[in-house]
């Protein structure tokens, strides 16, 4: 397919003038380039298909390079990139060096912030507004665009609630697909499912209480009567009441693949004073009858191409398997031993591949929504009452339960486990996917223990370990597939490392699957005449002082993490080093510098940052010209 008319955008001005339609060969031009993008990599595509006439009426009725506009969450920006002058370097999305996945200001003054966690739209487009009032006379308008998945996030509410308070002009767009990822759970999504049936309500007229205040009111019963008749009337005539009782102005629903309407209806909210809220329908992977039928399957399908219209060809079929697959086994198998056994996840139920679980024990399985916060603290009553919680939650999207890790889990010293996904680099999802601060922040609690396996088979080991430690306690596993290191495996036992392999002069310490590489790195030397042994380190807290002891008077230290190096596993190293008061001259820490890594393959990005073979290779021969030859110590776990 040419793309006539998407090819002459190069800002969103250039559709002024465009008859209906163009727009409509635009907004399918859009998703034809949304196609050839899935064709070679993988990518978010069914969430992008769906708001493609979303995108282009907003566009069209506001001016953002003036107005502000977010997307919530920002998976879901293609169409908007294609749109604002990106289209020449369409065909870069997500590899290394080419565009992001996600809104970026680097890019385009379009984009505003990176985002890639839900839920803090309408929290940062309300505090631009009320900054733009402050500095600007030119009535610039703030539009917020929030899926029905994010919406039950706890932040979205306090938001709600303080820009009802404030009465800012503000417009939230509530895209309802009745999806997240996976379909959305909860209560929130069962009022948004009465709302989908209920008749359109514009709130800016205010019928309804015009109506109902006309209604006389005599004696304390029938007030009574009539008290309840009134909100029973509401309810039938829309179901937007629990956004107008929050302060905001409820219009919809709205059918968001309706071009002409979608446009009436945003000149009509665009100078309304105070908060509005326009409830917008879409169909996620809408424009390809696949992606319908099965949005989880597409919402960033492997790569395919298409046979006809319809049909679906996968460009490879990988028979690898993942970390995460092998933990969602471990957890299945420790659910089927343990009756106490539960697990819970933050709407990432197809991410964490925990569909059989869901399917098979119903009753121990908790999907709470984008809601970390409370899937943390939900998890501490769970294990307070005698259950074993694992939260099986991506690295970053953990970090949004902070305090509840302290306070209701750290603090109370309760066993719940904790199977972090994701952890390290996330390849292509860039700088908000990437897990690499969680060694940091999970291991400066008392009481938790921080574990990391070494390959596939430290899995599940690590895991019923955990179940049965009695502490708090995290795994952390990387978006990989498994590697097998062949050995004898070592049983789990707390705070102590594996020794693979004991070299004359000098120790690698690997943390996690930096295992493997280590492996390459003591081979390729050994060539040389260089002799490094490796350490599978297993326990980032606590970590294995008398190995560390040992290794410190054997030669050089390396430590290598797939992780912030502030505050992680080398700094826990270098702490008991120091606490031993050894002589750390010849030790030295590899893991993630102190800047936000890109996005990119994950190999190409661990050669980048010099944590591949190749890097480790030259680490160690640096260290080799300042190492003093020493006595060789021996094997401390032999």
């Amino acid at each position: 397919m040419s793309f006539e008319i998407l090819s002459t955008i190069h800002s969103p001005k250039d559709m002024r003038g465009l008859s209906d339609s163009d727009l409509q060969l635009l907004a399918a031009e859009i998703r034809e380039a949304l196609l050839s993008i899935v064709s070679d990599r993988a990518a978010h595509f069914a969430s992008n298909l769906g708001v493609v006439e979303l995108c282009i009426a907003l566009h069209q009725v506001f001016d953002f390079s003036v107005d502000r506009l977010i997307w919530d969450t920002g998976h879901q920006i293609y169409p908007h990139k294609l749109i604002t002058g990106r289209f020449p370097q369409f065909s870069t999305i997500r590899h290394r060096g080419g565009l992001m996945g996600y809104p970026n200001p680097a890019e385009s003054p379009y984009d505003l912030f990176v985002t890639g966690h839900a839920g803090s739209s309408v929290s940062t487009v309300l505090g631009m507004k009320a900054a733009d009032d402050l500095l600007f006379t030119d009535g610039r308008r703030s539009v917020a665009v929030i899926g029905d998945g994010a919406l039950p996030s706890g932040i979205v509410f306090e938001a709600m609630n303080n820009a009802a308070g404030l009465k800012k002009d503000l417009l939230v767009i509530l895209n309802d697909n009745k999806m997240g990822i996976c379909p959305r759970v909860g209560g929130v999504a069962s009022y948004l499912d009465k709302a989908r049936v209920a008749p359109f309500y514009n709130g800016l007229k205010r019928d309804v209480s015009w109506l109902l205040n006309k209604v006389p009111l005599v004696g304390e019963s029938t007030e009574k009567m009539l008290s309840g008749f009134k909100d029973a009337v509401k309810s039938f005539l829309h179901g937007g009441m629990l956004f107008e009782e929050m302060g905001f102005r409820y219009i919809g629903p709205v059918d968001g693949h309706d071009l002409r309407s979608l446009r009436q209806y945003l000149e009509m909210v665009r100078d309304v004073k105070g908060p509005v809220l326009l409830h917008v329908f879409t169909e996620k992977g809408h424009g390809f009858e696949p992606a319908c039928k099965d949005p989880v399957k597409f919402h960033t399908p492997s790569p395919f191409r298409r046979d006809g219209d319809n049909e679906i060809v996968p460009v490879k079929k990988s028979t690898v398997v993942s970390y995460t697959e092998i933990m969602s086994d471990a957890i299945f198998e420790a659910m089927h031993e343990d009756p106490k056994v539960c697990v819970l996840t933050a709407a990432m139920c197809a991410g964490n591949k925990l569909e059989r679980i869901r399917d098979e024990y119903p009753d121990r399985f908790f999907d709470t929504g984008i809601c970390e916060s409370h899937a943390v603290a939900f998890a501490g009553g769970m294990a307070k009452s005698g259950m074993k919680p694992i939260v099986d939650i991506y690295s970053t999207f953990l970090q949004r339960s902070f305090d509840q890790i302290f306070q209701e889990v750290a603090l109370q010293n309760l066993p719940v486990i904790f199977t972090l996904d994701r952890a390290g680099l996330c390849g292509p999802d860039g700088p908000t996917h990437h897990g690499v601060f969680d060694n940091s922040y999970m291991r400066i609690f008392p009481n938790m223990v921080v574990m990391a396996p070494g390959d596939e088979a430290d899995v599940k080991p690590m895991l019923d370990f955990a179940l049965n430690c009695g502490f708090p306690a995290s795994i952390r596993y990387p978006k990989a597939n498994v590697e097998a290191i062949p050995r004898e495996v070592a049983p789990v036992q707390m705070g102590r490392a594996e020794v693979l392999s004991w070299g004359r002069d000098g120790q690698i310490i690997a943390c996690g699957t930096m295992v493997s590489r280590a492996i390459e790195a003591a081979r390729e030397l050994k060539l040389d005449g260089i002799d490094v042994g490796v350490v599978n380190a297993r326990f980032v807290k606590p970590v294995d002082e008398e190995l560390i002891a040992r290794a410190a008077g054997s030669g050089f230290v390396i430590t290598i993490e797939e992780n912030a190096v502030m505050g992680g596993f080398g700094s826990a190293v270098l702490e008991a080093a120091n606490r031993m008061a050894l002589n750390t001259e010849r030790f030295r820490v590899l893991g993630i510098t102190d800047a936000f890594v890109e996005h990119g393959d994950r190999d190409e990005l661990l050669a980048d940052l010099g944590l591949d073979q190749a890097g480790l290779c030259r680490t160690v021969r640096e260290l080799m010209q300042l190492t003093i030859p020493c006595t060789p110590a021996a094997n401390p776990h032999s």
